[in-house]
């Protein structure tokens, strides 16, 4: 980009303007939830964010793939979501582990925050969708992910957070400061049959 001496300064201004428009980034929630002490902790390269605007063209999708069948999505359909998310950034707090080298998501994981009647209008926070790409497996990431959380289930007021996992995985949340308590039950709607 180039500026001769005859650019107005209405050509520079719209430059400008076109530069900031170009390069924001929306963040789905405040960075003041983010844990310093998980920032601090992570292996040169990685930095901790909020769910971005822009983590579609970073593979965030990719990432979540390591659990379960995504669908199929295109910018469209994410930004749908992604603003749905924005709308209720009281309850959806989405965190990303980004390898800065690749500009590419290496873990994800998620908070929701429950508004509850009991426990005087209460908030339960439940930790979904912990994932860890495999190419950055080994660096403590899942680890980080649930700390992170956790930290901002204790900003935000919870009084418990809690989370569902597979049994082999019961040991590794124990690390976490997790302890088993009761059962999880779950009943699978068919797409498309009455649902009763």
């Amino acid at each position: 980009m180039s500026f001769s001496t005859t650019t107005t300064v209405h050509e520079l201004t719209e430059t400008v303007n076109n530069i900031i428009i170009n390069n924001y980034e929306d963040y789905l929630f405040d960075e003041q939830y983010l844990c310093p002490e998980v920032q601090k902790s992570l292996h040169e390269g990685y930095k901790l964010y909020p769910l971005r605007s822009n983590d579609f063209e970073r593979g965030y999708l990719d990432v979540l793939s390591v659990l379960t069948e995504v669908g199929d999505h295109d910018v469209n359909t994410w930004k749908a979501q992604y603003n749905f998310m924005k709308k209720h950034n009281d309850t959806y707090y989405t965190i990303t582990i980004t390898d800065e080298t690749t500009n590419t998501i290496a873990a994800t994981g998620t908070i929701l925050i429950e508004h509850k009647f009991v426990h005087r209008n209460g908030l339960v926070g439940h930790i979904e969708d912990i994932a860890v790409d495999s190419k950055h497996q080994g660096k403590k990431l899942g680890l980080r992910v649930i700390e992170a959380l956790k930290f901002i289930g204790q900003e935000t007021g919870c009084y418990k957070v809690i989370l569902d996992c597979a049994s082999k995985n019961v040991p590794f949340y124990e690390k976490c400061g997790f302890s088993p308590k009761e059962n999880q039950m779950a009943w699978y709607i068919q797409q498309g049959k009455s649902h009763l």
